[in-house]
């Protein structure tokens, strides 16, 4: 739920790295939301079979599109490849799939280590 609501945070912020965690962590959170949803606008009669649309569900959706178009950069960029591979569907899902480089890239520093290094100063903190 934390990436869920980091990438939030981050709304529309298309520079930077994401990790696999927080860009799968993100899309199994608005999966269950959105499935969610859908059923709330069925119970309430905010469903519409024939377009196949609820009013919820369909506003998460659209106050969604921006955050996972954004994450998705990030995590291209994990890879040291540009946003635009968002457009090639099955080599991006591909992509999203594999390990980040390590180190820094063109983009920015590797997200795994700032993740380390700031919950190991959090250890030496407490020590």
């Amino acid at each position: 739920m934390k990436w869920f609501i980091a990438v939030f945070k981050k709304y529309a912020v298309f520079t930077g790295r994401a990790r696999r965690s927080e860009y799968w962590y993100f899309t199994l959170f608005f999966i269950l939301v959105f499935v969610a949803l859908i059923f709330v606008d069925v119970f309430t009669g905010m469903y519409d079979v024939e377009s196949g649309r609820g009013l919820t569900s369909t506003i998460f959706t659209v106050v969604s599109i921006v955050p996972s178009i954004a994450v998705g950069v990030r995590r291209m960029h994990d890879i040291n490849k540009s946003g635009w591979y968002l457009l090639i569907p099955i080599y991006s899902l591909i992509l999203c799939c594999t390990d980040g480089d390590k180190g820094p890239n063109e983009y920015g520093p590797d997200p795994k280590n700032e993740e380390a290094s700031s919950s190991s100063s959090v250890l030496d903190a407490n020590i």
